[in-house]
Parts: C-alpha cells; structure tokens; sequence
C-alpha cells in the first residue's frame, strides 16, 4: 500500500435537485481520479439540500436505505469505474420510523464496506435535526480499504472529543468529516476543532463543508474545506468561502507513525482514569 495517498473532497452548492446533485459529485470524481486521486468524500447529505433549517414532514423524501438504495448502488458503480474509495454521505432509512444521518463507505472495487451514522443530533435553529434523524447506534468503524484505513465523523460530531478519539483507537489514519455549517454560527471553530482533533489522535482529517445559501432558510454555508495532517497543519490552501471546489491534496500517510513516536500520546494515555468521563 503506497504511503503517500492522493486524496480529494468536494464542496458543492445545491442544485436544486437530486439527478443534478449526484451528477455533479459524479463529475468531480472523475476529475479527482483524473487527477490521480484515490479516495474521495462528498458533504453532509450530499444528493440533497439542507432541508434540516426546516422541520416539514415533506422532507423525509429524500430518505433512502443504505447500501440498497439508488444513491448507494450509483456511487459504487462511480467507484469501481474511477478505482477510488468513496465516502458518501446520505439521509437512511433503514425502516419506517428510524432515520439516521449517515455516510457509506465505498471501496475502490465497489465494495459497500458500511456505514457509519452520526451520533450527536443537533437541535437549535437552522439545525433541527432531531426532528429527521435518531442518533447513531454502529458505534465508530474504521474501515480497511484499498488506501488505509478510513473513518468518518459527521457535522456536529467534530464538537464531541470522544468519537475523534474512538477512530484514532480503532486505527483510522483519514478521517472524512463531512458537513454543513453556517457563517453565523461557529465559523470561528472550523479551523480549529479539526485540527486540533488531528494532533490530539494523530492521523489526518479530512474537512468538508457545503458552500452557498439554499432554499430552506438562510444559513449561509461558507465552505473553506481542507485537509490537516496529524501536526494540525493544512495541507496545502483552505477552499473557497463562496465557490463551489473540488480540493486534491497528497497525504503523507508515513507522518502518522513518525509523529506518534514523537508526541507519544497514545503511549501516555490514562485510560484507568477516565471512568468518570462517562457517568451520566
């Protein structure tokens, strides 16, 4: 398995309907692979729009199960054509009444490897997703695929340590984090959270947020994704505030095992000490 993997993401602004939306992304990941890239992510529920600044019953539309719905079998044949892991976030069904925020990653052969659903929901306004989604119940999978070992945490995740923490145990070395957040809101944490969350875990991460204002409100989605290595620097620029970007960066992979002999932090961890953390 080559150290250095050429990875990509991309911020997309909303189409204004599903076909569009899933053909752009279809585009872009044939540009990536064009590009040499191996693994590409898209953002929070990619082939729709925000439509959780609302609560409307009309929405639980855009649902679907996952692997066996129409997004997830389009994207694995998008997959074995370019030869890339895809991670690919959508709204799930899994059965009448259980919605769940959740991305599916796909290996470069096609390979539904499975899912990882987001486990802290939001509820304030212009985020009102415990009115759709219930809160993640498969724990916090790695998955092994053809570039490394790849881990997701999804949108207001990233406020919650644990989860980062729970990747880096399980080994992730790229974790895909998949969002949509507003210029009014936490703008001043973007470039903070995930970095930090990549020197304290070691591995990289991978940043996407969604770009432009939509139909369902006024969250202004200010884009700026990247990727940041395990000392929390940015590998190569930040994307766009206001376009629509598909961001290519190679990842040095061979940082991860140089920076934890270095930092050491996995070996100086109290795990006997932390039982309090977790009483409710």
């Amino acid at each position: 398995m080559a150290t250095v993997v050429r990875a990509a993401l991309v911020q997309a602004t909303w189409t204004g309907d599903t076909e569009s939306m899933i053909a752009k992304h279809e585009a872009h990941a044939r540009a990536a692979a064009a590009q040499g890239a191996k693994v590409i992510g898209f953002q929070e529920v990619f082939n729709a729009p925000y439509f959780c600044q609302v609560q409307e019953p009309e929405h639980y539309r855009w649902a679907e199960p996952v692997p066996d719905g129409p997004t997830i079998r389009r994207m694995s044949a998008l997959a074995r054509e370019t030869g890339m892991v895809i991670v690919v976030p959508v709204f799930e069904v899994e059965r009448s009444g259980f919605y769940y925020n959740t991305a599916a990653v796909i290996d470069a052969d096609g390979t539904v490897l499975g899912k990882y659903r987001k486990h802290h929901i939001p509820q304030v306004k212009g985020f009102w997703e415990k009115y759709y989604f219930k809160p993640g119940n498969l724990g916090w999978p790695v998955f092994d695929t053809a570039v490394g070992r790849i881990g997701v945490y999804i949108c207001y995740d990233r406020h919650f340590p644990e989860g980062w923490r729970a990747l880096g145990l399980a080994g992730a070395q790229l974790v895909y984090n998949p969002s949509a957040t507003s210029r009014g809101l936490s703008a001043y944490l973007w470039q903070l959270e995930q970095p930090a969350a990549a020197v304290a875990n070691e591995y990289f991460v991978a940043a996407i947020n969604r770009v432009g204002q939509e139909s369902y409100g006024d969250n202004d989605f200010y884009g700026t994704s990247y990727f940041v290595d395990p000392r929390g620097q940015f590998v190569g620029d930040t994307a766009s505030d206001k376009e629509e970007e598909l961001v290519v960066r190679d990842l040095d992979f061979a940082m991860i095992d140089e920076v934890r002999q270095q930092w050491a932090f996995y070996r100086d961890r109290r795990p006997d000490a932390y039982g309090d953390l977790v009483e409710p």
